[in-house]
Parts: C-alpha cells; sequence; structure tokens
C-alpha cells in the first residue's frame, strides 16, 4: 500500500477511489456553527438516558461518589469518536464500513455490528420513558401499573413522531440536526436556569467532587446500574459509531465526496458505495489539519463539554432534591426529578420539569430512530450489488424499508418490558460495543491510513484505555451475574 493510496484487503467491497481532499470552511464563528451538527445529534442522544435516566438513579442510590465516571467515560468517548473520524475524514466512509473491510470481511462484521445495533437500540426505551411523560402531562400524576395502556399508546405515538420527523427535509441529517438544535438548546437553557437559581454552593461543591474523586466505589453496588451509568455517560456503544455516518452525510473532508442519505421528499442523490481518498502532500495535509479543527469543535465542545454539562446539571439537581436513597424504576422513573422538585417549588415546576423529560427522552428516540436505519442502511449499500439496484439506485429505498421494520419491531418491543429495564439491557450492551470497537478502529486506522494521517501513539493508548476501562465494568457485572 503506498502513502495516499489505500486498497481493501478483500475483495468483496468496492475498493476505495481517489479524488481532490475538499477544502475545508473558513474556521470562523458562522462557518463553525454552520459545519458542526453530528456533536449535536450526539448530544441529544446521550442526555435522554445517561443524563436524565441512569444519572439521578445513580444519585440517588449512591450520592456523587460515581460521577467521576462520567468524567472518565467522556474524555475517552470523545478520543474514540475522534478516531473513528479520522477514518472517515480521510475515506469519506462510515467507520462501520472500515471495519467491514478488515478480515474475515464485509458478511462477517456487517452482520456483527448489524446485530449489535439492534440488541442495543432495538429495544425504543426512550419512546416508553418519553411517553410515561406525556402521560403524567395528560393525567396530571405519575403514571401506575394501570395507566400502561395509556402510556404504551403514547409510546406508539412517539415513535411514530420519530418516524415522520426522518421523512422531511432535503437531507435527514440536517432534519436530524435542527431538531436536536432545538431539543437540546431548550433543554439545557431550563435546567441551567433552574440548577442556578435553586441548587446551593454546597451542594455544587459535593457535584464537582463527585467529577473529581476518581476511582471511589460504594460497597454493595449494583453493578449492572453502574456498568450502564457508564456506558451511556456520554452517547454509548454504537451511538458513537453512528457519529461518523452523521459525519459522511454532513460532508465532513472526503465525505464530500461520496453523497448523503437524502429525505423521501427530496430528489435523488447518488450514494456512492465506497469512499475515496486523496493523495498526502503539503497542500492536502494543510487542508486536512483545517478539518481537524471543525472536528474538535464539534466533538470536544459539543459533544464532550456537552455531555459533561447535562450531567452535571440533573446531578445537581438530584443531589438538592431527591431523597437519598429513592426507589428509582417502574413507571415514574422518567419523572423522578420532576417529582422531587415539585415537592420544594410547588406544581408548576412539575408540569414543566415534566415536559423537558418529555423532551430529552423524545431527543434521544429520536437520534435512535435514524441511527439504527443508517448503520444498517450503510452495511446493506456498501456490501450489496443487489441492494444497489433497487430502484434504479436510490439509497431510500434501503434507509425506509430499514425504518419501516425498526418500526414494526418497535410496536412490539414497547410491550416488552418498562423504560428503565429496557434501557439498562441496550447499556449493558454498550460496554460490550466499547471494547470491540475500541480495538477495531485501532486496527482499521493502522491498517489503511497513510503514516502522515495516522494518530500519535498517546491516541492509540486512550483506545486501548478505552476498551480496558469498559471491558472491567462488562466482567464486573458477568463475575456478579454468575
Amino acid at each position: 500500500m503506498t502513502p495516499g493510496a489505500v486498497r481493501a484487503p478483500r475483495a468483496d467491497l468496492e475498493p476505495l477511489g481517489t479524488a481532490a481532499l475538499p477544502a475545508p470552511p473558513p474556521f470562523t464563528p458562522r462557518h463553525v456553527l454552520r459545519t458542526i451538527g453530528p456533536g449535536v445529534i450526539g448530544l441529544g442522544v446521550a442526555i435522554g438516558s445517561g443524563e436524565w435516566l441512569l444519572g439521578p438513579s445513580v444519585i440517588a442510590a449512591y450520592g456523587p461518589q460515581l460521577l467521576w465516571l462520567t468524567t472518565v467515560a467522556v474524555v475517552l468517548q470523545v478520543l474514540l469518536n475522534l478516531e473513528m473520524a479520522r477514518y472517515t475524514l480521510y475515506t469519506g466512509e462510515p467507520i462501520i464500513t472500515g471495519f467491514m473491510r478488515t478480515w474475515p470481511g464485509p458478511a462477517f462484521w456487517g452482520s456483527v455490528y448489524a446485530v449489535l445495533s439492534f440488541l442495543q437500540y432495538g429495544w425504543p426505551g426512550w419512546a416508553l420513558a418519553s411517553a410515561t411523560a406525556s402521560a403524567a402531562l395528560i393525567l396530571g400524576r405519575i403514571p401506575g401499573a394501570g395507566d400502561a395502556g395509556l402510556v404504551i399508546a403514547l409510546g406508539y405515538a412517539t415513535f411514530g413522531l420519530c418516524l415522520l420527523i426522518t421523512l422531511t427535509g432535503r437531507k435527514v441529517e440536517r432534519t436530524l440536526e435542527l431538531a436536536m438544535w432545538t431539543m437540546v438548546g431548550a433543554i439545557l437553557l431550563y435546567l441551567t436556569g433552574l440548577s442556578v437559581t435553586s441548587v446551593s454552593s454546597a451542594t455544587w461543591g459535593r457535584t464537582a467532587a463527585g467529577f473529581l474523586t476518581v476511582g471511589a466505589f460504594p460497597s454493595g453496588a449494583d453493578w449492572t446500574l453502574i456498568a450502564a451509568f457508564a456506558a451511556y455517560s456520554g452517547s454509548g456503544g454504537m451511538g458513537n459509531v453512528f457519529i461518523t455516518n452523521w459525519m459522511r452525510d454532513k460532508g465532513f473532508g472526503m465525505a464530500g465526496t461520496v453523497g448523503y442519505i437524502p429525505g423521501a421528499a427530496a430528489g435523488r442523490i447518488q450514494l456512492k458505495p465506497h469512499g475515496n481518498v486523496f493523495p498526502v502532500t503539503a497542500e492536502t495535509l494543510s487542508s486536512w489539519k483545517g478539518w481537524w479543527k471543525h472536528v474538535y469543535v464539534d466533538q470536544w465542545l459539543i459533544f464532550g463539554l456537552g455531555s459533561l454539562g447535562g450531567m452535571a446539571l440533573t446531578a445537581a439537581l438530584a443531589l438538592e432534591f431527591v431523597k437519598p436513597g429513592a426507589t428509582v424504576g417502574g413507571w415514574g422513573a422518567a419523572n423522578m426529578l420532576a417529582d422531587a422538585i415539585a415537592d420544594v417549588h410547588g406544581p408548576l415546576f412539575w408540569y414543566v420539569t415534566v415536559f423537558c423529560g418529555c423532551w430529552v427522552l423524545f431527543s434521544t428516540q429520536l437520534g435512535v430512530v435514524d441511527g439504527l436505519p443508517r448503520a444498517v442502511t450503510d452495511i446493506v449499500w456498501s456490501a450489496s450489488r443487489r441492494a444497489r439496484a433497487v430502484r434504479g439506485g436510490d439509497v431510500r429505498a434501503v434507509y425506509y424499508s430499514v425504518v419501516v421494520l425498526f418500526a414494526l419491531w418497535g410496536m412490539i418491543a414497547l410491550n416488552l418490558a418498562q423504560p428503565l429495564t429496557l434501557i439498562l439491557v441496550g447499556a449493558n450492551v454498550a460496554g460490550f460495543i466499547f471494547v470491540l470497537v475500541s480495538i477495531h478502529t485501532l486496527v482499521v486506522n493502522r491498517a489503511f491510513l497513510p503514516p502522515a494521517l495516522r494518530p500519535p501513539m498517546w491516541r492509540e493508548a486512550a483506545l486501548v484505555a478505552t476498551a480496558v476501562f469498559y471491558g472491567t465494568l462488562l466482567v464486573s457485572v458477568l463475575w456478579r451475574l454468575m
């Protein structure tokens, strides 16, 4: 393999082409705001499970002493996201396609990552949790077991609204991005205002200490909850992998040469089944560094800082208002903070906080409704000539077919268990995914990137650290289940 060119090790996928590296947008505030986006979608996915559900659950059970897991998890996840993005910037392909280019080939790895995507995100727990908040707004109280029919019906409606949003706009990624900007912005604005005006300085001090006291563990801990909390502090497993699929559609680096998945009502856009690479020269290295500036803002400032900030806000509110040892679970899990805040500030804050929770959880389900079908579509699109021939090579035939199948399954899965149970299942699957993806990303970047574009050793060490961190938590869970 010569520098600046990549050749797939197997003939199962279309070989990578060559093209000129698009020039990065100027690094000015206006252009940065127009360029970033995948980090916003990733933050929208992150804030619903880790920050809103699992964070307060951990605080109620153990206080702030486990918040350091969020600090470690978010830093490691950002570094993992950046290394997956490295492949996408160079080839224009999402990282899953890079995984499929490694031995034993696309049939094996495509199946593995499709199954893992389903095991983590095939359980629409966020739609159900969001529906419990919607039901609470209608009933004026936390729904109970007798209200299961209403909650499930609203879960159907929540799931359907997510699907409807994916149908609108010229580019699915852009529609999702705009929706996430609106929801995440409103959520963080409300939580910030409430935290600043209601949380004591002593509570803020305990919260900050929790984020910095690395290594503290409570005795008799529920390792299933702890591992889930660490996995969903940030996006979690395949949610991190999906970020490169959104980067491809956003047009980061060489992704600007391969196309994107258009909305249902948009005109047909050609999405190439393979990426393109560029020759490494002094000029392209300068452009490469320019693209990295935008990626750093997208991942460190939007995804990373947003994930830490979201957890800090909900953790501080939980410490201030939720009674230690409060039982978390059942149909009221999504509304625990609202109940606690209303006990102090009155019923108006109950309604506003429940509505905020509804949006938080809806944003996560929206990201999943696009992310899972998008990943499966890219797997099928890159690996199957037969799929690319459907409707004259219109990728929407594959994407929306997968979306519909996911919707039908989601309608069934909504009836299987309570929301927190569904989310805990997916979160622990995410821990295993982190172990696999961290090592696989290291392999891909060493195999396919020219030396000048490969990461420094400390970044490779960070990938190994990610695998060790989540692997240790996963082993702890399995050991206690045996």
